[in-house]
């Protein structure tokens, strides 16, 4: 949402910008990037180039401000996130994601915005389950929670919150795994842009976003990954590609050129960890440093 002018922190009108800017963008923050870290690792290992093996792991990012432009009432921005994945090709994929951010404007006002998430797909890109609260300055704000499955020829979300009801989406939208499953192929086969409607409950749950992908040149040569804890030592050598994914809400829509209502671009590697993240949303930008990394032992599959 933006005011047309900057707002201060006893602006009688300062708590519904910050929410704004906050809740829902770390929402729709979380979505991308529960997408995007999550995709390769539903792919089976036979799929890969090389056969690297897909990795159950904890990643933290330190996230600040990139950029913003004056619109935006935005003079400092820093956060903390933290994505945790877990699962196999046999049982699915689960995700527990937590992005704690502190938003300052230009008069000195401040909110903290804590953004908690879980999500669950099943194997089959069948079913998914999803979890969101939104809690500024301690004050739970927002709760989101519902399950998608496929049935017939289209996807019924049952929405438990923030009101129990019933969506019908159209078939043709993509899961979160699902869709990045399509990138991820898609890099590996050489095919540089992927188009797709994605679903992925974000938001009050009952919206599609149209989606294009970008995919740059894979790299495999040698890196330095400088400033980071843990078992980054054993992304060396492991295959990666720049991926930029834009986001469009179609209700948004008014004839000609569509602005995105994010773009989120991403070092993606083929184990499944993504490093060097830019969150763009027109007005301010943010990025985000891994920082520290854990590998957790693979599960399983006997299938």
């Amino acid at each position: 949402m933006r005011t047309g002018r900057k707002l201060g922190a006893g602006d009688a009108d300062a708590s519904e910008y910050w929410y704004c800017l906050g809740a829902l963008r770390m929402k729709r923050l979380s979505v991308a990037l529960l997408g995007s870290v999550l995709c390769v690792a539903s792919l089976p290992e036979a799929a890969l180039a090389g056969g690297s093996a897909l990795a159950p792991h904890r990643a933290v990012y330190d996230m600040e401000l990139d950029q913003a432009e004056g619109q935006s009432g935005i003079a400092s921005l820093s956060g903390r996130m933290v994505y945790d994945f877990s699962g196999n090709s046999c049982d699915g994929y689960s995700v527990s994601f937590r992005f704690v951010t502190e938003f300052q404007d230009e008069s000195g006002g401040s909110q903290v915005t804590d953004l908690q998430t879980t999500s669950f797909e099943a194997p089959d890109a069948k079913a998914y389950e999803f979890l969101s609260k939104t809690f500024v300055n301690q004050k739970l704000t927002e709760s989101t929670r519902g399950k998608a499955k496929q049935s017939d020829d289209v996807k019924l979300v049952d929405l438990a919150e923030p009101e129990k009801r019933s969506v019908l989406i159209t078939d043709t939208a993509l899961f979160p795994t699902e869709h990045l499953k399509r990138v991820i192929s898609s890099a590996l086969d050489g095919t540089r842009f992927v188009a797709a409607d994605v679903y992925d409950g974000s938001e009050t749950g009952d919206k599609v976003f149209s989606t294009t992908a970008v995919i740059g040149a894979v790299r495999d040569d040698a890196e330095t990954i400088t400033g980071a804890a843990g078992q980054v030592e054993k992304l060396d050598g492991v295959k990666r590609w720049p991926v930029t994914i834009a986001y469009f809400d179609p209700s948004q829509e008014e004839g000609g050129e569509q602005t995105p209502v994010y773009q989120l671009t991403f070092v993606l590697y083929e184990n499944g960890v993504s490093r060097e993240l830019i969150l763009d949303y027109g007005d301010f930008a943010m990025k985000g440093k891994l920082t520290d990394l854990k590998f957790y032992d693979s599960e399983s599959c006997p299938n």
